[in-house]
């Protein structure tokens, strides 16, 4: 057996956590009797029950003591945790591990690895924290080329320099979501970016893929920190100037921002920091009704045009709500929440409860006081339907993998869409993806929920539950996949909003970007990686290597 808080290789995070088996059991019976089907249960598999190919080649002296090909290492950089990547996790198929797993430890380290790579014509992956959730890590890729290595970024982790004056701190790309946190605290700063990975990603994961964080309004992406970048390419450094703002041209942090590891490795960038939060005001709202979710929309619009800002707005519809606790299902909740290092926050709260319920929507009386608090203690309402929201939030990926562990369909797709034109694209996305369920698995539960909202518009996140037939799981997963992203396209929403393109994403990305971009993008590429050893199938099919 693997030691507890040891890192799974075949799913989301650490050995010991998550549900337990009896809470395991208990969401086998829920699964059961919601949807009326027997469903038997699996082990994970052990590290020693793999047979992993022979790494096909082996790194110069120079390199040899930053790879390693030991077991574990090759097979927990295979896949990233997409739903996808579990289910083949959970077989046991692990065709094409890199070849070596390499750690640097500085800049150098990674310019030779990355010329070791051109010269020998081998795939090169960056490597964060591992959790993408489409196909972003992926091994199996390597095209031409003779070996793939993984470069994971872990041992260049560190907070190197704090601004306090300014609130910006220099951060290496490796460092993960609690130790810069951690290195922060005693300054009274906090980045505050806090997405459902905080705990297994990266610094430098985040800003390659733009990934959305903690704040549903104002601070929605790490592109509102990042201050400059520096990365790694195989053609050489690439720098960006630290400015409070600049109106030079396209920015060069941008050609990083969301580059998913195609143009460079990036490892550090000046973050802009916040005090940590001493007030905090947080509710839960019900939104009752056949039309509940539509009049919660209605009240997020009103909020997030009135310039109140708050740090969460997160709106569950019926069928979401119960999954999380937060509901019986039969109304829709709007967890809502506001927090500032500065002042009190009644006023706010009390201009949110009233658009609220200009909406219809019922606000508890007596909650919507702040609260003071310590600067280095947690944020969000931990109490009532927005407490267990917050529960289910941080275990859910836990909770994916027991559900693959049965044979159920557990996936999620997260778009977003003007506000004009919500109601007509949700009412599409959601038959679309119901009837894709119906059809494949012959029953099924599709939810909503909104992530982030904007004065323009809403970051809609569905949710797909549904019983698979063992061993045809990914079939039926790419059936139900194709049918909401086509759905969501057609509707003229984005393929993604914060879980990056990846591979699992490229069809529909390609319909999305304007070919002029992806001229462009192809041409910065044949610049910045001519051997185009750095991962391949991601964003864009580089041109031939020269």
């Amino acid at each position: 057996m693997t030691a507890p808080g040891t890192r799974k290789f075949w799913g989301w995070g650490v050995h010991g956590a998550g549900p337990s088996d009896e809470q395991v059991a208990g969401i086998q019976k829920t699964v059961e009797e919601r949807f009326g089907r027997s469903l038997s249960r699996r082990a994970p598999p052990e590290i020693g029950d793999l047979d992993l190919p022979a790494p096909r080649v082996e790194p110069p002296a120079a390199l040899a003591g930053l790879c390693s090909s030991a077991p574990d290492d090759r097979a927990g950089h295979h896949y990233g945790k997409s739903y996808r990547d579990i289910v083949r996790a959970y077989r046991g198929e692990f065709p094409h591990p890199p070849d070596h797993v390499a750690r640097p430890t500085s800049e150098d380290e990674v310019a030779a690895l990355l010329d070791w790579c051109a010269d020998a014509h081998l795939t090169a992956v960056p490597y964060g924290g591992g959790s993408s959730v489409v196909g972003g890590v992926e091994t199996g890729f390597d095209g031409d080329h003779r070996g793939v290595v993984s470069i994971d970024m872990e041992r260049m982790g560190a907070v190197i320099e704090v601004d306090r004056t300014a609130r910006a701190a220099r951060i290496q790309a490796g460092a993960y979501g609690p130790a810069l946190e951690d290195a922060l605290r005693p300054h009274g700063l906090t980045l505050r970016h806090f997405p459902q990975s905080f705990e297994f990603s990266t610094l430098g994961g985040w800003i390659a893929t733009r990934g959305g964080g903690h704040y549903a309004t104002l601070y929605t992406h790490i592109d509102d920190f990042v201050a400059s970048v520096r990365a790694v390419t195989p053609s050489g450094l690439y720098e960006s100037r630290r400015l409070p703002g600049s109106g030079a041209g396209p920015s060069p942090d941008r050609m990083m921002l969301g580059s998913e590891g195609i143009l460079g490795i990036v490892t550090e960038a000046w973050m802009r920091l916040q005090d940590r939060p001493t007030f905090r005001a947080g509710t839960s709202v019900r939104f009752e009704g056949e039309d509940g979710f539509l009049r919660g929309a209605e009240a997020v619009r009103a909020i997030s045009q009135s310039g109140l800002f708050p740090a969460n707005c997160r709106l569950l519809d019926a069928a979401e709500a119960q999954t999380s606790g937060a509901g019986d299902g039969t109304y829709a909740v709007l967890v809502l929440g506001f927090e500032s290092a500065d002042h009190p926050l009644d006023v706010w709260m009390a201009r949110a409860a009233e658009l609220c319920r200009d909406a219809g929507g019922i606000v508890p009386e007596g909650a919507l006081a702040t609260r003071a608090s310590r600067p280095d203690s947690g944020g969000g309402d931990r109490e009532g339907a927005a407490g267990a929201w917050r529960r289910a939030f941080l275990q859910a990926p836990y909770v994916r993998d027991a559900l693959v562990g049965v044979s159920v369909i557990a996936e999620t797709f997260e778009t977003a869409i003007p506000w004009d034109r919500f109601p007509d694209f949700h009412r599409q996305v959601m038959a679309a993806t119901h009837s894709a369920v119906l059809r494949v698995c012959g029953a099924g539960q599709v939810a909503c929920r909104f992530t982030h909202v904007y004065p323009d518009g809403a970051a809609p996140y569905y949710s797909v539950l549904a019983p698979a037939r063992p061993g045809s799981e990914l079939e039926q997963w790419a059936e139900i996949k194709q049918a909401a992203a086509d759905a969501l396209i057609a509707a003229g929403g984005t393929i993604t909003h914060h879980h990056a393109v990846g591979r699992d994403h490229r069809p529909w990305y390609d319909m999305q970007r304007p070919e002029p971009f992806a001229r462009a993008l192809r041409a910065a590429k044949a610049e910045l990686d001519p051997a185009a050893v750095l991962n391949p199938g991601v964003l864009i099919d580089p041109e031939p290597r020269r």
